[in-house]
């Protein structure tokens, strides 16, 4: 997983999630589900659970996930992923940290060529 500041359709700055695959291997029937988590200035706060669903990522491929909003930085943002390779079902947890998204974090993207902050 991977946050990537970009342009947005309008040409303003936005942030965006995206899920790469490194693997050699295609990855079907991917299903994520997000949400945000963690106390802002002492009071707990947490996000709505947002859900997504890819058929196929192909091999050494990326797609777009969502549009991450800076005001939940602050919050542990976690993804979880389930997908199939063949017949056999994965699933991966990844949480960005709070405070981890933050361009002090950027590292080179592998497959994308552009830099942002990635969890493996």
């Amino acid at each position: 997983m991977a946050v990537v500041r970009e342009a947005d359709e309008e040409g303003a700055n936005a942030w965006y999630v995206y899920l790469i695959n490194r693997r050699e291997v295609t990855l079907e029937n991917v299903l994520i589900s997000s949400r945000g988590y963690g106390e802002i200035e002492g009071e707990e706060r947490k996000t709505s659970e947002m859900r997504h669903h890819l058929e196929k990522l192909g091999p050494k491929s990326w797609a777009r996930i969502e549009r991450i909003v800076e005001e939940v930085f602050a919050l542990s943002n976690q993804y979880w992923l389930s997908f199939y390779i063949g017949r056999q079902l994965h699933d991966k947890k990844y949480i960005f940290l709070a405070g981890s998204i933050d361009e002090a974090n950027f590292t080179n993207l592998p497959l994308m060529g552009v830099r942002g902050v990635m969890i493996e």
